[in-house]
């Protein structure tokens, strides 16, 4: 009997030393665990603890300095339900969100806040209407994310200085825009509308799922006889009001009735 209180108090003092260094687990030895789930990102000059650590960099795939990078995680996470606080900023990027789930792409996101520099996207974020430029602010009340698709979402999109580099017509200047999202089921509706006072009159409706696409929307150039004008044109049927009619469906939407590509 003697030998198995040794037994289990030895066992306890592992225990209590095991969990001790889970603990306070310096941040940086969580690296290389942590890098090939960053999805290229990389973390430099990391310190604090794993559970309360920073970044003093975070560097891009393509070595761009994003900036200072703040987390908390939940001791949770010790038994298979992390929850973990971020915050980043930087001069062409901020973030901030919770979330809670075992990966960023299956998990639940809240009060995120996003804003960003369209350029660091680069060629990766090409529209068929052309390359957009300008800085985007994303506020989400709550995001449920599956395999990095949103099932269901709550958000409002504002697009700052608005511009397009267009095939053949250079960089054309739209002003401000806004849209609310919303997604049920894997299904993200959108309205797009703009603030009233730039190049650019618009009033459009987005449907996006995993299968398909669809934007429809009427608008029309401020500036009659104008570049966004004649762009619009390419764009779709302009009615005797100078309004150009837009359809484009992309995916399975383009099989359906009134679908255009």
């Amino acid at each position: 009997m003697k030998h198995w209180r040794i037994a289990l108090g030895g066992v306890s003092a592992l225990l209590a030393i095991g969990l001790a260094v889970v603990c306070f687990l310096p941040a940086r030895w969580a690296m290389p665990w942590l890098a090939p789930r960053l999805n290229g990102l990389r973390l430099q000059e990391v310190s604090g603890s794993l559970w309360d650590g920073q970044a003093a960099q975070v560097l891009s795939s393509r070595g761009e300095n994003l900036g200072h990078l703040h987390w908390q995680l939940s001791r949770s996470a010790l038994w298979g339900d992390p929850q973990l606080e971020l915050n980043l900023q930087g001069p062409r990027v901020d973030f901030a969100g919770r979330m809670r789930g075992r990966s960023s792409a299956d998990a639940r996101w809240t009060d995120v806040q996003m804003r960003a520099d369209l350029a660091l996207f680069g060629n990766g974020l090409a529209l068929p209407m052309g390359q957009p430029l300008g800085v985007v602010q994303l506020v989400a009340n709550d995001v449920q994310l599956h395999g990095g698709w949103p099932l269901n979402l709550d958000a409002h999109l504002t697009w700052q200085d608005a511009a397009l580099r267009a095939p053949h017509r250079g960089e054309l200047t739209l002003g401000n825009l806004q849209m609310q999202l919303r997604a049920g089921n894997g299904v993200i509706e959108g309205h797009l509308l703009d603030d009233g006072t730039g190049p650019l009159r618009i009033d459009g409706q987005l449907q996006l799922s995993p299968l398909a696409r669809r934007f429809t929307a009427q608008a029309q150039a401020r500036a009659p006889d104008s570049q966004v004008q004649r762009w619009l044109q390419s764009l779709g049927s302009t009615d005797a009001q100078g309004i150009t009619h837009i359809n484009y469906s992309g995916g399975l939407a383009a099989a359906l009735p009134g679908g255009t590509r």
